[in-house]
């Protein structure tokens, strides 16, 4: 089993910026694929970005690319996500999951997730 913990969310100004964190525990040499998503209240779970082991050609959500990074430090286990020029619209809880199968887009192709953290954009 492979566990995983979020931090760094926080309450941050529009154009502002945030380093989330993702420490893995656990059967870490099973993860290959790790990825962020977000759920807005009221909204379904939507996908932000994902990275593979070797961080060649990480994935976007079309409403991220440009402002957010995500990367990883297989060394520490841990994965990132470094957003700028937040929106107030970026406000979510974001969450990280490792990847077992399928569409690295969907949700449903992640068998573990965290607990979340709670990002809010606003003046």
């Amino acid at each position: 089993q492979v566990q995983l913990v979020e931090s760094g969310g926080g309450l941050v100004q529009p154009g502002g910026s945030l380093r989330l964190s993702c420490a893995a525990s656990g059967r870490t040499f099973s993860i290959n694929t790790m990825g962020w998503f977000r759920q807005a209240p009221g909204k379904e779970r939507e996908f932000v970005a994902a990275i593979s082991w070797f961080g060649s050609s990480p994935l976007y959500a079309d409403s991220v690319k440009g402002r957010f990074t995500i990367s990883r430090d297989n060394a520490k286990n841990t994965l990132y996500l470094q957003m700028n020029s937040l929106k107030p619209e970026d406000t979510a809880v974001y969450y990280c999951a490792a990847h077992r199968s399928g569409s690295p887009f969907l949700h449903d192709s992640y068998a573990n997730w965290g607990q979340g953290t709670q990002v809010t954009v606003s003046s």
